[in-house]
């Protein structure tokens, strides 16, 4: 029988295997860093698309913090001439209401009583004379009281003429200026108040 040598034979199939294993693992370790590449350029690609969009977001938010202070001016303009107006339409309302309270006291004085001073504080009127007679001062109030533009009278000080020596009473007396109710009730009041608004 013949003897054949197989040992240069397993050598060069093991070389042979080493060669392929080391052709497969280059090109294993190829394609792991092709795909290593690959994912970093997609990765950077999708950071400077979120960066884009940022930057994108971030001028739309500077534009729309703008809009909200300008609006916020505007509001506060709105707001500033809206009082303003208050003011005037107040002082439109008001501008009669001396005349009427100087009306008024000329209908409420009774005979014998003479007023020295008179003193306004918002709403709020005082008054001081001289009067014939305690019962006088009474009628006066009596009279506030039944006023439409004048109402709730308060004595605050009253002195007999015997006390001032003049031979009339000293007094003081404080009461409210108010407006009177529009004929018609609530409904007509509302009505004016939607109707100016």
């Amino acid at each position: 029988m013949a003897r054949i040598n197989l040992l240069p034979w397993r050598e060069q199939q093991r070389r042979r295997r080493k060669r392929d294993l080391a052709i497969v693992a280059a090109a294993a370790l190829g394609s792991a860093l092709l795909i290593g590449v690959l994912l970093k350029i997609q990765l950077d690609a999708m950071i400077d698309a979120q960066r884009a969009r940022n930057v994108y977001l971030e001028g739309q938010i500077a534009i729309l913090n703008r809009r909200i202070r300008e609006v916020n001016e505007l509001e506060k303009k709105k707001a500033d001439l809206l009082a303003r107006m208050g003011v005037i339409q107040d002082l439109q309302e008001s501008r009669p209401e001396i005349v009427h309270l100087l009306d008024q006291l000329v209908d409420v004085v009774p005979a014998g009583v003479f007023l020295i001073e008179l003193e306004q504080e918002g709403g709020r009127i005082t008054v001081e004379g001289r009067a014939q007679s305690n019962a006088r001062v009474s009628a006066l109030m009596r009279n506030i009281e039944s006023s439409a533009w004048i109402g709730k009278p308060e004595l605050l000080l009253i002195e007999n003429k015997d006390e001032t020596g003049t031979g009339f009473s000293h007094f003081r007396l404080r009461f409210d200026q108010r407006r009177p109710e529009p004929p018609g009730g609530d409904e007509d009041a509302l009505a004016l108040v939607a109707e100016r608004a």
